[in-house]
């Protein structure tokens, strides 16, 4: 969810008429994926046909809401006189009448492309709401769409304009280079298989596609929260867990051991496993063009006997999640590629595992924070807020950056009666503000 805010007074600001044309020109000249239908093809593979008479249109639409932004917005002042402003999403379905947004699903017809332009009573923001399917689109390539999208919005007085960086759609790329890699099983893999062995789905490698275009949507979980650090905070935690490593990996060490001893709390009992997950993008790993328009992210899991987060150090517990996530290679990819394709009963295992409860802790990080989001200008700059919208999983984690402070936000999904314990933790009050 993008948040612009009108500084010019522009009773055209951020038309639904030309961010409509925008998205359509964008579709038409650079991303017709976008409005095909998934289907299968000879090989039993899944594959997106673009039928010229049976197109999957985006939709589009524009709401109003009869209260001002600013009533959902959570603010918080800090020493260095930012008053840095969040948008309450949870607040906003409560009390906007928008009970919800719908997600793009590519199936029973859904749209592919799901926009909405909120505007709000006596309020200079509007809020663009996007959403497309993951399947499709990474991170990496979804923002570069947007990124696209707002060229093109910004140019429709300009026919001949042709995209700065266009996108590179051939799937036969990806293809071509995994050809000449000698796949090598990642170590997460083994362990699904392992940790199911008597229990994993059995699905002939030809009927996959068929099973996963038949299976019902997964509803969004709506329990979020979000969590704020302020830049000198994130240094300050580097600093404490060990200088050496990246945010990122401090980020996630102290997150693993305080929702874990928050999952402690809460079920009374000690899980098992611990289970951090990163996924990574293998445009940076491969000879892939990174203007690739598909998806190639892939996930590195690490499973830590939760005994051993309980009483390791946080640099001791970076150090362990680093081993197994940081050994991302495009061996690795391929064979995740294979699974998808031949074993989906290990990722239904996965699935099944990366969650909290009584027998497992999870810490699912994607961290967006250096994609160019703060860049998308439809022609009025910028967006002034970033916020997340519901995302499916529980126990998956959103790292956004904070341009109002430089900070960055941290969307979390988890259940609300498990953050009661997780907010009540010294260890991450230490470093994190509790937005909501």
């Amino acid at each position: 969810m993008y948040i612009y805010r009108n500084t010019t007074d522009d009773a055209e600001f951020m038309s639904i008429n030309r961010i409509t044309n925008g998205l359509y020109k964008v579709i038409a000249d650079y991303y017709p994926i976008v409005v095909g239908r998934p289907s299968i093809g000879k090989n039993g593979k899944g594959v997106i046909v673009v039928d010229p008479d049976n197109l999957c249109m985006p939709d589009i639409a524009e709401l109003s809401v009869e209260l001002p932004a600013e009533h959902f917005f959570e603010t918080r002042n800090y020493k260095n006189g930012d008053m840095v402003k969040f948008f309450n999403l949870r607040k906003f379905f409560r009390e906007s009448g928008i009970s919800a947004l719908p997600e793009a699903t590519f199936s029973r017809d859904h749209s592919a492309a799901i926009v909405r332009l909120i505007r709000f009573k006596d309020s200079p923001y509007v809020v663009l709401y996007i959403s497309l399917p993951h399947v499709i689109f990474d991170g990496t390539a979804a923002v570069a769409l947007f990124n696209n999208w707002a060229e093109c919005t910004r140019n429709l007085d300009n026919p001949g304009h042709k995209l700065q960086n266009p996108p590179v759609n051939d799937r036969k790329v990806v293809r071509d280079y995994f050809d000449t890699v000698t796949a090598i099983v990642p170590p997460h893999t083994k362990h699904f298989k392992d940790l199911g062995a008597e229990s994993l789905v059995k699905v002939p490698p030809g009927a996959i596609a068929a099973l996963l275009l038949a299976a019902p949507d997964i509803p969004a979980f709506e329990e979020q929260h979000l969590l704020h650090f302020t830049a000198e905070k994130l240094e300050q935690l580097r600093q404490d867990v060990d200088k050496a490593q990246t945010t990122n990996l401090a980020l996630a060490a102290m997150l693993t051991k305080t929702i874990l001893q928050a999952n402690i709390q809460m079920f009374n009992s000690m899980p098992t496993w611990s289970y951090v997950m990163f996924p990574y993008d293998c445009r940076h790993r491969t000879e892939v063009p990174m203007t690739y328009s598909g998806n190639l992210s892939f996930s590195a899991v690490a499973p830590l006997e939760s005994q051993t987060v309980l009483d390791g150090s946080y640099k001791e517990i970076a150090q362990a999640i680093k081993e197994h996530c940081s050994k991302v290679s495009s061996e690795y990819a391929k064979s995740l590629i294979y699974t998808v394709e031949n074993e989906i009963g290990v990722l239904f295992q996965a699935g099944i595992s990366l969650c909290n409860s009584p027998d497992t802790s999870y810490v699912g990080i994607s961290n967006v924070r250096y994609m160019p989001m703060h860049l998308i200008d439809f022609g009025y700059g910028g967006p002034d807020i970033l916020s997340s919208a519901y995302f499916i999983r529980e126990g998956m984690q959103r790292i956004y950056s904070n341009k109002q402070d430089g900070g960055i936000d941290l969307f979390i999904n988890v259940k609300d009666d498990l953050f009661e314990y997780l907010k009540k933790s010294d260890e991450l009050l230490q470093y994190a503000d509790v937005i909501f």
